[in-house]
């Protein structure tokens, strides 16, 4: 009897630049439901600061859960978040456990995000709430084998790039490739 070892399915690593810009589209969908509470003060918002916990844990969680892995800002540039296993990727979407452990770590980052664009003019040193989320993200940069942030490899999760989606960036790359072909002309 011969053992015959199965070759996993390949799933494509998602590029950081993708990657980005899925963040930002999520985090502008957040940060946007949470600026109708910011009441024009100076200073911290505490019901701002709860809109946009709320609207991050909707958005990339509760979409991702029941939406095959994908957060609105996944779908538009055909991304999606799967479970690793023992460094294997598996084809699967991590349990809600996991999106939560995930969306918490990288939600605190953006929550700093968010604190940091509203106070930024008030106090320009607010610029160093920006360092979770470079340390957080940076990591993936420094991971060549799998991209993976501090966030994922924590929740044990990996984002591959998927056939399912808009392909947001295709479809501007195509319409910037067009205007300068009609400029040239």
């Amino acid at each position: 009897m011969t053992i015959v070892k199965t070759s996993q399915k390949h799933y494509p690593k998602a590029e950081i630049a993708r990657r980005g810009m899925a963040f930002g589209l999520d985090f502008l969908g957040a940060w946007l439901i949470s600026a109708v509470f910011n009441s024009g003060s100076p200073g911290i918002q505490f019901v701002q600061i709860l809109v946009f916990i709320i609207a991050w844990l909707v958005l990339r969680v509760l979409v991702v859960y029941n939406n095959q892995g994908q957060s609105l800002g996944r779908w538009a540039f055909d991304l999606k978040v799967l479970e690793v296993d023992n460094g294997q990727v598996v084809g699967r979407i991590p349990q809600l456990q996991a999106l939560l452990m995930r969306e918490a770590i990288i939600g605190f980052s953006a929550l700093l995000t968010s604190i940091t664009l509203s106070t930024i003019m008030a106090n320009p040193t607010a610029i160093l709430l920006l360092l979770p989320l470079a340390i957080d993200c940076g990591s993936a940069l420094s991971d060549s084998l799998m991209r993976q942030a501090l966030h994922d490899r924590y929740a044990r999760t990996i984002i591959v790039s998927s056939r399912r989606g808009y392909s947001l960036d295709l479809k501007v790359k195509r319409l910037v490739e067009k205007l300068q072909r009609n400029v040239r002309r």
